[in-house]
């Protein structure tokens, strides 16, 4: 499938990826991504594989939150080849309006730092480009990668509950002043 790359623009770049924002055309590549019952079983409380119909609302839904807020879900590809890896970036968490970090990566680029290094990303150009003073994570208890990742940014955790799928979840929070700290 073509894509119009002078409509894609790369929000963040990191030594291996790069992390653009989605585009209609993209969304054979985020249903390849949510209908993998391997990726989805912690995406929501009953870990159902999305439908094509559901990866198109999600692409218009990141699309609208990226133009009103610079925020939003993005395409995580590989700068050494343009391969798609998965998606991350910050969704408005809807109980509570503030960003929540996420990501997802297609199962054969897991164990390979991906995840991390997006997420290490995100984590500074979220304080570095918006006057956001803090961001959420949360992660599903048993999803144990994903909760060491929120860790080994530095995020704290605060409580565990259901997220508002219903899965248990460990929730995070970092502000910008703790940012500041670890980063002198």
């Amino acid at each position: 499938m073509g894509v119009d790359y002078a409509s894609v623009e790369t929000v963040l770049e990191t030594r291996r990826l790069r992390l653009t924002n989605w585009l209609p055309e993209h969304v054979d590549d985020l249903y390849a991504l949510h209908s993998d019952p391997e990726i989805t079983r912690y995406l929501s409380a009953d870990g159902s594989p999305e439908t094509r119909e559901q990866a198109e609302r999600r692409i218009d839904n990141w699309s609208r939150t990226f133009a009103t807020y610079r925020l939003g879900k993005l395409r995580v590809v590989r700068k050494s080849d343009g391969v798609l890896v998965g998606r991350a970036g910050f969704g408005i968490y809807p109980p509570t309006g503030e960003p929540e970090l996420g990501y997802a990566l297609f199962h054969k680029y897991w164990g390979n730092g991906f995840a991390l290094e997006a997420a290490t990303g995100l984590r500074d150009w979220i304080f570095e480009n918006t006057a956001r003073d803090h961001f959420i994570g949360l992660a599903a208890i048993k999803n144990t990668a994903s909760l060491k990742i929120l860790e080994a940014i530095g995020m704290n955790a605060t409580e565990v509950k259901p997220d508002i799928d219903g899965a248990i979840c460990k929730f995070f929070i970092l502000s910008r002043n703790q940012w500041l700290e670890r980063k002198t």
